[in-house]
């Protein structure tokens, strides 16, 4: 069965004609309320907070036997996710305003809630409480793209997750380059690569797939969509499925499916930023190193942002200076240098960015030379290149 068409042309009256929806069928269900706040508070990262078509500011909601569906979507990125703690009494449609809806969810204090809704309002229903709130036609919901058939590839979703985490953090973050304002996701076979970057340091993360597709795929796919899987996924046994199509890509897990856009134009070459001719090389402690670097940064301030590396066979010394507020020292113990003395800058942050997501209990830091990049690494999965800066 074909994909529907692209998000971004949601708003094509076309869509009515090819994709009919039932125009507002009366619903009526019981929801346990600790899932239902669990489902909207998922799908409110989704929803637009304010926009020209008022339906995007809504969730809507598709009751069938046994389970309910609640959708968003920004015509960016979309999310369905379903829940069977349910009573189903009617069947149907309902859009609703998602802003207030979620707050009458969150502050009832019964454990279940009964919802009544059509076209017209939706009547939201406790043991002492009753809200109306007027609702939209079902039928102006952009329609959300369903994953039907078979998937690219598949992976569990720990193994996703693990992925995304030690990635998403270095994504560019409203760059010019719009291409580093998404993380690469490259399939070769069984292999998975995801890459992110935002011109100043690249994270790199590597793990396996399922897949009964030997051609490679990759795509640039949004922060936004990224962070809802990271969300979505948690049970690190669950399989996700994945398909790449056109400009589209779809996750499907057991009770949910994102789908986003794809972000335009071509990822940098990241094979190329990686140095290959590291002369120098430290194996420290993760935690240690953590809080060495968190403390050097307590005397640094948006002009002295630095924080100086010193590197010899006895040890690390950390240094800042700040004008005006003083000056800093740490030193750390190396379980290993090989190499020349070497005095290198880094800001602070990128470097704690990192430590809070390796898994390692000891990272190996690569050199060539103070103007050239340094290489964090954890072993062959995941590697971090890290742009020096000077040092006053």
């Amino acid at each position: 069965m074909p994909l529907r068409p692209q998000l971004g042309n949601l708003a094509d009256p076309a869509w009515s004609r090819i994709y009919p929806f039932d125009e507002g069928t009366a619903m009526k269900v019981i929801c346990d309320r600790g899932a239902l706040v669990d489902a909207l508070n998922l799908t409110g990262a989704v929803v637009v907070a304010r926009s020209p078509k008022p339906v995007l500011t809504c969730v809507k909601l598709s009751a069938t036997e046994g389970s309910l569906a609640i959708a968003a979507t920004d015509l960016e990125v979309a999310l369905r996710l379903t829940t069977p703690r349910v009573e189903v009494s009617e069947p149907g449609d309902a859009v609703i305003p998602a802003d207030k809806f979620a707050q009458i969810v969150r502050e009832s204090v019964d454990s279940t809630i009964t919802l009544e809704a059509d076209d017209e309002a939706a009547h939201i229903r406790g043991q002492d409480s009753h809200f109306k709130i007027l609702t939209m036609p079902a039928g102006d919901f952009p329609p959300v793209p369903v994953f039907d058939g078979e998937a690219d590839f598949e992976v569990e979703a720990g193994q996703l997750q693990k992925l995304l985490t030690q990635t998403l953090f270095a994504t560019a973050r409203e760059n010019s380059r719009y291409a580093i304002n998404g993380v690469l996701i490259e399939r070769q076979a069984g292999k998975l690569t995801v890459v992110a970057t935002d011109g100043r340091r690249l994270a790199l993360a590597k793990g396996t797939c399922q897949s009964k597709k030997s051609d490679n795929r990759s795509a640039i796919v949004p922060t936004k969509a990224l962070g809802l899987l990271i969300k979505l996924f948690d049970n690190p046994e669950e399989t996700v499925r994945i398909r790449v199509a056109d400009n589209q890509i779809l996750f499907a897990g057991e009770q949910a499916v994102v789908v986003s856009n794809l972000v335009e134009g071509s990822f940098p070459a990241y094979q190329d930023v990686i140095p290959r001719d590291a002369d120098r090389k430290a194996t420290l402690d993760t935690t240690l190193l953590t809080s060495a670097v968190r403390r050097a940064s307590l005397l640094t301030n948006e002009e002295s942002k630095g924080v100086k590396f010193s590197f010899t066979s006895n040890g690390l010394t950390l240094t800042s200076r700040a004008p005006e507020m003083g000056e800093a020292e740490v030193s750390m113990p190396v379980a290993r240098y090989d190499g020349e003395t070497i005095d290198i800058g880094f800001n602070p942050a990128f470097v704690v960015d990192v430590l809070k997501v390796v898994d390692a209990n000891q990272v190996t830091f690569e050199f060539k030379a103070a103007n050239k990049p340094g290489v964090l690494r954890t072993g062959p999965e995941f590697l971090y290149v890290l742009m020096p800066v000077s040092l006053q």
